[in-house]
């Protein structure tokens, strides 16, 4: 199983900049570029949880299991 964080999705949704969140969060503007990327291999569970705190989500919303067969279908 392969997980997937959303943030970029959510951001789009919600019309905030990643630069916006990474003030809101006082976080570094390439960490959350990162995150809004699809090589993302790790993160900080209190990162997750501040995500959901500045965008005022839960943990499930953010991140989201992907079939992998399906992931390589997309691309």
């Amino acid at each position: 199983m392969k997980i997937k964080i959303r943030l970029k999705e959510l951001l789009e949704e919600r019309g905030i900049s990643q630069r916006q969140l990474s003030l809101r969060m006082n976080m570094r503007p390439a960490t959350i570029s990162h995150l809004c990327s699809d090589s993302v291999d790790r993160v900080y569970i209190r990162t997750l949880e501040q995500i959901c705190d500045a965008l005022d989500i839960t943990v499930d919303q953010l991140i989201v299991s992907v079939n992998e067969k399906e992931d390589i279908a997309d691309k």
